[in-house]
């Protein structure tokens, strides 16, 4: 996974974290939490917010 594909990064926090509400997770921490997916394999300097509203949008609706 690369930080473009924000609906299959969303599918694996749906999984990995059934608890947590998106909307209550901070930007550093889901930065973190995507990053740390098993199958997510891209460069850290490559996200932005604009992309992590993405996911986070993506994980809201996913849920």
């Amino acid at each position: 996974m690369k930080w473009i594909d924000t609906l299959e990064i969303a599918m694996a926090l749906v999984d990995a974290y059934p608890e947590y509400d998106p909307v209550s997770v901070n930007f550093v921490d889901l930065r973190n939490w995507v990053m740390q997916l098993p199958d997510f394999d891209d460069a850290p300097d490559r996200c932005n917010e604009k992309i992590l509203e993405a996911i986070q949008q993506a994980w809201l609706d996913e849920r």
